[in-house]
């Protein structure tokens, strides 16, 4: 008996207790992994399943449909989780957030998924094999946000929405600008002078993508975007309606500030920095105008600065 319980006494003594040193582990552990995150992004939820479902719904519908032209551009994606983060953080439209499954969940992650479930956007967890395809086998890093197909306006519209609040109108055209910011800036100056709306080209051109609508800083919502088959015959159909097309060129005849046709219905008609316009758009506008600037230091201005300045003429003269 004497010798069990010595046995028993040395178990209880050796039971381990904390141990001296551990680095806080426990505390660390009690500490949370966060916000709970939605419904959708919870394995084993039933709006998961349903999720997951659609994602691989939307991923092989995808992957099968045509290429081609339209009034409506294609759906984009946006890939990797700042740029997710930055277009979400702009309210650029979305029609889905795809998260890959297991991801490792950081700040960006959760403040994406915050953001798109802040605004309704559906949450679609997806395996990464699904995403890889999805983006081409970019970098997608656990997170693609797509944007919905743009609808563009046909460039009579722009006009007719001018008359419809009684106004002369007031358009910008834009020849060969292949970089989105600057179609975003020229949608911002048009919101911001009361302009009537942007015209594009159908093909070598930007589009409202990403990044147009980023720099466009929401306006884009609320200004009408045309896309042209053929930008010279369109810029002739505004002319047979009455309106006055205007070009930007560096060697223009007429100054800015003495451009009269400003205070009626004008086309003005931007060019790619360095080209300028191309030669059958500068011989159809009716003036080609350049924009005076004492400094010298720059030969040329991009179109988003261009058309800015042009308008801001244009709003004081209606003023």
């Amino acid at each position: 008996m004497a010798g069990n319980s010595q046995r028993k006494n040395r178990r209880t003594s050796n039971k381990k207790g904390a141990t001296v040193g551990s680095g806080g582990q426990r505390r660390r552990g009690l500490e949370g992994k966060g916000p709970t995150p939605p419904a959708e992004a919870r394995k084993g939820h039933k709006k998961n399943r349903v999720a997951n479902a659609a994602a691989k719904r939307t991923v092989s519908a995808q992957s099968r449909r045509p290429s081609g032209r339209g009034s409506k551009s294609t759906a984009e994606l946006v890939v990797g989780r700042n740029p997710v983060v930055e277009a979400l953080r702009a309210d650029i439209p979305a029609t889905a957030v795809y998260v890959q499954q297991f991801i490792d969940n950081d700040d960006r992650v959760r403040e994406a998924l915050k953001l798109a479930t802040d605004r309704g956007v559906p949450l679609l967890e997806a395996a990464r094999p699904e995403l890889d395809r999805l983006t081409s086998g970019l970098n997608h890093q656990g997170l693609v946000l797509q944007i919905p197909p743009y609808e563009y306006a046909h460039p009579d519209d722009l006009v007719a929405a001018a008359h419809d609040v009684g106004e002369s109108p007031l358009i910008v055209a834009l020849d060969g600008v292949t970089d989105p910011r600057n179609l975003g800036a020229v949608v911002r100056s048009v919101a911001a002078f009361g302009g009537h709306g942007v015209v594009v080209p159908e093909r070598r051109a930007a589009g409202m993508t990403a990044g147009a609508w980023k720099t466009s800083a929401g306006t884009a919502a609320r200004v009408q975007v045309a896309r042209a088959t053929n930008l010279t015959r369109t810029l002739e159909s505004y002319q047979k309606a009455g309106l006055t097309v205007v070009g930007l060129a560096a060697d223009g005849d007429v100054e800015l500030h003495r451009l009269d046709a400003l205070e009626g219905p004008v086309v003005v008609v931007a060019g790619s920095e360095g080209k300028g316009l191309s030669r059958l758009v500068s011989e159809t506008c009716d003036l080609l105008v350049r924009i005076p600037m004492p400094g010298g230091a720059a030969e040329s201005l991009n179109a988003g600065v261009a058309a800015g300045v042009v308008l801001y003429e244009a709003s004081r003269r209606r003023a």
